[in-house]
């Protein structure tokens, strides 16, 4: 079992403390590029420099799950990576609806399984540098055609390969429905991280989803205009009384200009899961056991292939 990262395959034991959801290089695709000009990320000095913060506060390795119609750039990832010394595990897939139409509309579910399926065994975009984690999305409160397209290619490519998938789900809406259609189209459980989640705390759709044996991501974390952080702790301390710490992983997903330490001083970027919310954890008395399950033992499992 290896984990395919952009400088080539590590063992889960030198994964390290991991971040499972996150934005590195990524830009909003025409017609939307001029919605909200804070959203992208696009100069390579400014990841070197956020990744080397973030490996000062303790962080090793983070999923980056930008795809190919958002402005995925594996070279450039792997030069980030090798600069800042984190660990950078790349997506294939796709993103929602919204994004990846154009994308996708004219292909069929096999065609972009077997693009999914290159990108794992081959290299991404004409590169030698594999992915290691498969994208699929979908829309606030349902799954478009487009969407079911991508969930089908992604089972298959899972199937092929063996590689994880992790999920976009719009606003935390749809989330037993997603997570159901991709365990139905042959996605192991045991390999399926189910994203965006705290932006619902809703304890029902949470306690499901674990018993289905999915992933839960908490990967919103430091987003306070949604739920403050102090809602996510008292969700984990519950999850975890339930006896669901092997499932939860942990995140950021800081994908703006303003949120990266780097471009604002004010704000901590990626590292704020390591700054502020793993001492909230602490503060909060949950074991360090616990803690080293969400960040360093899940990811590894969950990303081994």
């Amino acid at each position: 079992m290896k984990i395919q990262t952009v400088r080539g395959e590590i063992s889960p034991t030198d994964l390290g403390a991991t971040s499972c959801h996150e934005h590195v290089l990524w830009t909003v695709p025409e017609p939307y590029a001029m919605e909200d000009p804070d959203l992208g990320l696009d100069s390579i000095p400014a990841a070197v420099a956020e990744l080397r913060y973030l490996k000062s506060c303790g962080g090793n390795a983070l999923v980056e799950m930008t795809t190919q119609e958002i402005g995925r750039a594996p070279t450039e990832l792997k030069q980030i990576s090798i600069a800042s010394q984190i660990h950078i595990i790349a997506a294939t897939g796709h993103h929602k609806d919204k994004f990846n139409q154009s994308v996708s509309e004219n292909r069929t579910s096999s065609e972009m399984a077997d693009a999914f399926i290159r990108d794992i065994h081959l290299g991404m975009d004409n590169t030698s540098i594999k992915a290691g984690v498969i994208k699929a999305a979908t829309s606030q409160n349902q799954a478009t055609h487009f969407e079911e397209k991508v969930i089908t290619a992604a089972a298959k490519a899972h199937l092929a390969t063996g590689a994880p998938v992790s999920t976009h789900t719009e606003g935390g809406t749809f989330a037993l429905e997603q997570a159901g259609l991709l365990i139905n189209a042959g996605v192991n459980p045991g390999k399926l991280l189910i994203g965006h989640l705290d932006r619902n705390l809703d304890w029902k759709t949470y306690i499901e989803l674990a018993q289905m044996g999915v992933y839960l991501g908490f990967d919103q974390i430091g987003k306070e205009k949604y739920w403050p952080d102090s809602e996510r702790v008292r969700l984990i301390e519950k999850l975890l009384d339930a006896g669901y710490a092997s499932q939860i992983m942990l995140s950021t997903d800081s994908a703006r200009k303003s949120s990266w330490h780097t471009h604002n001083p004010q704000a901590h970027g990626p590292a704020y899961l390591y700054e502020s919310f793993l001492p909230a954890l602490k503060n909060a008395r949950i074991e360090e056991s616990d803690i080293r399950m969400m960040t360093i033992e899940n990811p590894a499992r969950f990303l081994a292939f």
